[in-house]
């Protein structure tokens, strides 16, 4: 009798898997064949690693080298922060910057004209207007900041909040204001679920168009787009009830805005739309390329059928 055959396994799809969770303390291990958070009692709690698309590391956490060859194998980003979510270090997974996605990036972004029609994308889908036209990426970029800090100034208001402007010290997290602390944290969280997907994809984080020179540059120009439809209305809400831990209030109020508007179906089309907008054409993959780290595959049935 000849043995049943099974769709190979493959990683659940960005868009199918939890946004991000923060983990404060504790030992991340692979014991028994599972992903497990061991705390200082050897309490394991199991983390379905599989299923999330960041996993946000404190200060306080220690992981071992199974446990991050078991996340690069299934697509999870871990992201190394700092208290409270300030961003320090992140490992990619397998796929991110495939050489034909990278190739494609890295033209558009060296071409002035294509770089600039992706900064004017950008903006329009951002401010959901056209830029104004004959302006360079530099002019824009200053537009840019002019427009955000009046948003920051009008939700503020909304909220009731006393903003003075947008001001801390990533190596004092005490030192800001309670604004500014809910604003990087719900940045933090929209930031790794970004680079993410952005390294599923197979593109690079440190290619960017709008913000240049940084490890993390084409994850500010994505994330930024959804920010002020996202986290940064969650951020100041938070920060008007001044509650105890605003950090930890934003990262769940976060973690439920991402699930209500559906953010992981939009960032990868959204990386695709973007860049299309500087009409190059994608270049074919070479034979021996990589494959993406979540790639869909076809499914072994016919349409409308479950593969």
């Amino acid at each position: 009798m000849t043995e049943p055959i099974l769709p190979p396994l493959k990683p659940i799809p960005i868009k199918d898997r939890i946004s991000v969770l923060f983990l404060e303390r504790g030992n991340l291990d692979v014991l028994d064949g599972a992903f497990v958070l061991v705390d200082k009692t050897g309490v394991r709690t199991h983390i379905p690693v599989g299923g999330v698309a960041c996993l946000m590391l404190e200060p306080g956490i220690r992981v071992s080298h199974a446990a991050a060859v078991l996340a690069s194998r299934v697509g999870c980003l871990l992201v190394w922060v700092g208290e409270a979510g300030v961003r320090l270090y992140s490992a990619g997974q397998p796929g991110g910057a495939r050489a034909d996605r990278l190739l494609y990036q890295a033209k558009l972004a060296l071409d002035d004209d294509a770089r600039l029609k992706v900064v004017r994308k950008m903006y329009e889908l951002r401010f959901k207007e056209k830029p104004p036209e004959r302006r360079s990426v530099e002019q824009l970029r200053g537009i840019e900041g002019a427009r955000v800090r009046k948003l920051y100034e009008l939700i503020a208001k909304q909220y009731r909040v006393t903003w003075k402007s947008r001001n801390y010290d990533y190596s004092e997290w005490g030192s800001g204001d309670v604004p500014n602390r809910c604003l990087s944290s719900a940045t933090a969280c929209m930031y790794g679920i970004c680079e993410a997907a952005i390294l599923a994809a197979g593109y690079a984080p440190a290619v960017g168009f709008i913000h240049t020179g940084k490890p993390q540059s084409f994850v500010y120009d994505i994330g930024d787009i959804f920010k002020f439809d996202t986290v940064v209305p969650v951020a100041f809400r938070i920060a008007a009830r001044n509650p105890k831990n605003p950090e930890r209030e934003v990262r769940l109020a976060c973690r439920d805005v991402f699930r209500q508007s559906r953010l992981l179906h939009r960032i990868i089309p959204t990386i695709e739309e973007v860049l299309a907008a500087g009409e190059i054409p994608l270049p074919p993959a070479h034979e021996e390329a990589v494959q993406i780290a979540i790639p869909n595959k076809e499914e072994l049935g016919d349409a409308g059928h479950r593969g």
